[in-house]
């Protein structure tokens, strides 16, 4: 990364709140009031805790049919905190060159759920009902339309580092020259889909999630939407590296060494220009399931990182798949920013039962304050396609 990328705005909805003063009040407080069962979204009314939005949706009653789903009213929920800004960067720059691009695994597959259902009922889909709005596209669509902008527009689908790795396509679009700002980030919904098909892998956990505990059984899912405008510039706070890579281990573990998740982060801090020891503060990935956490911690372990505070903030949101690389860039920009006058760093909530097994990395305690510069967050999905990105403030 030869240059730097500014993330100028923030707009996020998550089960910590729906406002950057309100999700960064309860991440500092370490809230898990979010995480609250569920008897809908798994077999025969079990009960699962989710990390939900909790807040009144925009009202999508008068949006194209294709965009009536809830991803996109989270979506909305997000976009509405950086409207403004990006009315003015469309009125300089001009609304074909503002680009969009948006991490996603579920779209509007809940609507598609429920529309199957009462197909299956009644032999006939519900009016109203459109394919489109569980396409893989519909968010950055969505997202164009209600901006007015009509630069490059895509999704990025690759499971739970979507988002993370719409944020390096963002920079590279920036650089190539084919858009003057991009609205990037993530978003989604729960859903039955991803519910039932973690509950099948046996990853959902039975209460609350516990990362890199010796008690940890699964993740807990979430939703959120995170949406950053990302420009030119090297101003405030930036996208100062990224690294990716593709281990292609196994379908849905990730290779024990954390050979590739050690590539990505080695190739972030390399485009970075920094050392890995300079690194001020690591977002884990930190799912709470028995593989993950175990090659995050070697991964952590083998980069010589055991002293560098971490934590895992799933425990306060829960795992939001193609949102978390967004949502957890922007728990990261609220660390570093004005929100955030005392420094305090985003704290790791868990049971305090630390595995044996695991090489031991400094977790952060609640209220524990420390001056941040150098940022990692890691993003690690199915498949072995990993994604690490580096915020920092360039003052």
């Amino acid at each position: 990364m030869t240059t730097f990328s500014s993330l100028t705005a923030l707009g996020l909805c998550c089960a910590l709140g729906n406002s950057k003063s309100e999700v960064w009040h309860n991440t500092v407080a370490a809230s898990r009031a979010g995480m609250q069962p569920r008897t809908d979204l798994l077999a025969a009314g079990q009960s699962v805790i989710v990390g939900e939005v909790r807040t009144a949706l925009p009202d999508s009653s008068t949006w194209p049919a294709q965009y009536r789903s809830r991803n996109n009213q989270l979506a909305a929920l997000a976009f509405n905190q950086i409207a403004s800004e990006v009315a003015a960067l469309r009125s300089q720059f001009g609304a074909e060159r503002i680009g969009v691009i948006i991490g996603s695994s579920t779209s509007g597959i809940a609507e598609g759920e429920q529309a199957l259902a009462l197909q299956m009922q009644q032999q006939q889909f519900a009016a109203g009902f459109d394919y489109q709005m569980q396409e893989m596209v519909a968010p950055a669509e969505f997202i164009s339309w209600l901006a007015g902008v009509s630069g490059p527009a895509y999704a990025i689908s690759t499971a739970c580092s979507s988002s993370a790795r719409a944020l390096l396509s963002a920079h590279s679009l920036l650089q190539a020259g084919l858009a003057d700002a991009v609205i990037v980030g993530g978003v989604d919904s729960l859903c039955q889909l991803t519910l039932r098909g973690f509950s099948a892998l046996e990853a959902v956990s039975a209460g609350l999630c516990q990362p890199f505990s010796a008690n940890r059984d699964g993740i807990n899912i979430g939703e959120a939407a995170a949406l950053f405008v990302m420009q030119r510039g090297n101003s405030g706070i930036a996208l100062l590296g990224g690294g990716a890579s593709s281990d292609a281990h196994h379908m849905s573990a990730p290779q024990p060494q954390g050979l590739g998740a050690i590539a990505a982060i080695n190739q972030a801090c390399h485009s970075a220009g920094i050392k890995p020891q300079q690194l001020d503060y690591i977002n884990l990935h930190g799912t709470a399931t028995a593989l993950n956490d175990s090659m995050e911690s070697a991964a952590v372990a083998t980069l010589g990182l055991q002293q560098v505070a971490a934590s895992s903030s799933k425990g306060m949101t829960g795992h939001t798949l193609g949102a978390a690389g967004a949502l957890e860039a922007a728990l990261c920009w609220l660390m570093l920013s004005d929100y955030n006058p005392q420094h305090y760093l985003i704290p790791h909530c868990w049971d305090n039962a630390a595995d044996p097994q695991l090489p031991q990395l400094k977790l952060v305690q609640q209220g524990q304050q420390q001056q941040v510069r150098y940022c990692l967050s890691s993003s690690f999905a199915f498949g072995g396609n990993n994604v690490a990105v580096i915020l920092g403030t360039t003052a």
